[in-house]
């Protein structure tokens, strides 16, 4: 009879297939575990980019009623009327984050004048607040009348002038207005 063992060749037994196999788990454990820790990693890092890119590009203030405007009508000649000043009632936006009013630029802008900043007290006041408490954030159920003097711009009949409300957090709300043909005391801008 034939003995296949003639040349000392040994058979693969069970211990070693266990060990092998046993092997082969432990590393692909180890392998799934690295992919589940970079897979949820990249989860967490995506859905906070997510977050931060909405909070910034969503405003967080906008326009609540009309944007009025009074005029300054004891020149010689109705042509020779300017606006001297504007006034907005802001809020904030459904679902956005308090506004700090002491942190917030105005610019004014106008196809004759460089855009401009205005700071609370040193170019808008808020004249009115609604539903508010002291201190000067806008926050949810509240609105503010902020009066913005624009009497050194010289708005006359037809001029169109720019408001850009510039919040420290979130994307600005821009205003864009006409003064009307006829300027008056007190008038609504379109």
């Amino acid at each position: 009879m034939w003995n296949t063992f003639s040349k000392d060749e040994k058979g693969f037994t069970g211990l070693e297939a266990a060990i092998v196999l046993v092997a082969f788990v432990v590393v692909a454990a180890v392998f799934s575990y690295v992919m589940l820790g970079a897979g949820f990693y990249t989860t967490q890092k995506s859905q906070e980019v997510v977050h931060t890119g909405v909070q910034q590009a969503s405003s967080s203030v906008e326009l609540s009623g009309d944007v009025i405007a009074r005029g300054n009508t004891t020149a010689a000649s109705p042509a020779n009327y300017s606006i001297d000043s504007v006034t907005l009632c802001l809020q904030l936006t459904s679902g956005g984050s308090s506004v700090d009013m002491d942190k917030t630029l105005i610019v004014y802008s106008d196809p004759d004048t460089a855009p401009t900043e205005l700071t609370l007290d040193d170019g808008f006041t808020i004249s009115t607040k609604y539903n508010a408490n002291t201190d000067n954030l806008i926050d949810r159920a509240e609105k503010f009348d902020v009066s913005i003097d624009t009497s050194s711009y010289g708005i006359g009949p037809y001029d169109e002038f720019q408001l850009e409300i510039k919040p420290p957090q979130g994307a600005s709300y821009t205003i864009h207005r006409a003064a009307p043909g006829s300027i008056s005391a007190i008038m609504t801008l379109v």
